[in-house]
């Protein structure tokens, strides 16, 4: 690859070059990297502040010295003199380095080949990103436009997604994803925005033209300060200074925390078109709303016009997922008539309200493992069932503690029963985590309440005691194909332990 320098990558992008990196902007380099795993010769590394997390600067002086004989400099957001070693590449310390970076790479791509990148859609919020994201490209593909997702459940073009680590990728790996989707005439991107990608930047220089807000309710605790820096962290996405090819917010006025991201959106001059479920004043709200376990029938209110439909999808939450997805696509220029025919053959994302087949009784899997969304998974089944609704979900380890009795408390409320398991324990015990679960219940809530830590144990055991008018919901790993312990992936898929367990039990 020709290389180029950080003096003409500035020039191209008509801004002048921070001080920080001036001692290098005129050394030639091949590309970007931010893994030294991944070093080309002549790359320039980006060393960012997560790898020198709680002062493990015995892992930084690693990745330095690996790079030493390849990378052509180092982009440093770790004050080199804090690291103590004599390193013979050049560095250059540039605290803000975030905040140009994926510019920079975007500039350096189109570089290689110019190519129209597609557009961008941007979901945000606790529950309901990849359901969203997903409704929104089917909807937009169904209209003509080839669309393409990156998200929790993969990322790549529609029915060939490749299992993704992260939410929202690096800045490095979401951009290349962006270039690469343009390579295959990929007219849009729908894109989960994780609060950690927004505070980390991992979206700098992402020509977002659609934010959409979902809901706000506890979650990443062990990373936010609190609730009201975990919201602010969202908000990032509907700031036009962030982000200046944005043009339209959808907001979801049913959240209790709706008015942050209002006042954001309108700050920032944006079309704000809000959507409700609960509230008839919204620009896109539902009325003469009739689920069944077929899906819902529905009529949708817009700004362009009014519609009754059915929804294949299941649970009222999914309706508001939907509402949002039809508010992008209108702002994409989708017509009520193409939403209309679009809409009835609409497929839930993998693993959200996921149905097993069963001759005996409803089997579900979803990914709900926040006490919001399983209290809006089990609220909304609770109305179709006519024998018991039993939940089977557990928590994962090294994560927030604080959240472990609110996810047991939103099961009681709405399940009949409750079997409480190991999700991905990752370094702790489960033992421990389910006792951390069991805090603050009523003795009379233990009658409702049964412990079994092996997740294939509690499968089967809610298998074969359901009834045919039972509806069992597996919750918490969704479209996960694993089971984090002790450090190690081991294969575990909810969806092909259940069948198992159906076929087992089934006849």
């Amino acid at each position: 690859m020709k290389t180029v320098t950080l003096s003409a990558l500035f020039n191209a992008l008509n801004t002048t070059v921070p001080e920080g990196m001036m001692s290098v902007a005129q050394l030639p380099f091949s590309r970007f990297c931010l893994d030294s795993r991944k070093i080309g010769q002549s790359d320039a590394f980006v060393l960012l502040e997560s790898f020198g997390r709680q002062g493990d600067f015995e892992r930084v002086r690693e990745y330095l010295h690996s790079v030493e004989n390849k990378a052509a400099f180092v982009l440093s957001q770790i004050d080199p003199r804090l690291l103590g070693i004599n390193f013979h590449l050049p560095v250059a310390y540039v605290p803000n380095i975030r905040s140009h970076l994926g510019e920079l790479i975007a500039v350096r791509l189109q570089q290689q080949k110019t190519a129209q990148l597609p557009t961008v859609v941007a979901v945000t919020g606790t529950n309901g990103k990849t359901t969203i994201s997903q409704l929104t490209a089917q909807l937009a593909q169904m209209a003509g436009m080839p669309s393409a997702i990156m998200g929790t459940a993969g990322n790549g073009r529609l029915g060939s997604l490749v299992q993704s680590a992260n939410t929202t990728g690096d800045v490095l790996m979401v951009h290349e994803f962006l270039y690469q989707m343009a390579q295959e005439s990929i007219e849009l991107v729908s894109l989960e925005a994780s609060s950690h990608g927004l505070h980390q930047h991992r979206l700098q220089g992402v020509p977002i033209k659609v934010a959409i807000y979902s809901n706000l309710s506890r979650d990443h605790l062990d990373y936010h300060a609190d609730m009201n820096d975990y919201a602010q962290a969202k908000a990032r996405l509907f700031d036009k200074n962030l982000f200046p090819s944005l043009t339209h917010a959808i907001i979801n006025l049913d959240d209790d925390h709706a008015d942050i991201f209002l006042n954001t959106a309108k700050l920032s001059g944006l079309t704000v078109w809000t959507y409700a479920t609960q509230n008839p004043q919204a620009d896109i709200h539902a009325s003469q709303i009739t689920p069944s376990l077929d899906g819902v029938d529905l009529t949708i209110n817009t700004p362009q016009g009014q519609m009754m439909v059915r929804s294949p999808l299941l649970g009222m939450f999914n309706v508001s997922n939907l509402l949002a997805s039809v508010g992008a696509a209108l702002a994409l220029g989708v017509s009520l008539e193409r939403l209309f025919d679009g809409i009835t053959h609409l497929k839930g994302a993998s693993g959200r309200m996921e149905r097993v087949p069963s001759r005996h009784g409803s089997f579900i899997v979803d990914y709900a493992h926040t006490p919001d969304a399983l209290e809006q998974v089990l609220s909304g089944l609770k109305k179709h069932c006519t024998g018991n609704l039993v939940a089977v979900f557990g928590c994962g380890g090294d994560r927030d503690k604080g959240k472990r009795p609110l996810m047991t408390q939103a099961g009681l409320r709405f399940a009949d029963k409750v079997i409480l398991t190991a999700d991905n324990p990752r370094s702790e015990q489960p033992l421990a985590i389910l006792k951390d679960m069991q805090t603050g219940l009523m003795c009379a809530d233990h009658y409702r309440i049964e412990i079994e830590p092996d997740r294939r144990l509690a499968i089967e055991l809610a298998v074969k005691s359901a009834g045919e008018q039972d509806i069992v919901v597996i919750a918490g790993k969704g479209h996960e194909t694993y089971q984090e312990i002790q450090g190690v992936r081991h294969d575990f898929d909810d969806r092909v332990v259940l069948r198992q367990m159906i076929d087992k039990f089934d006849k």
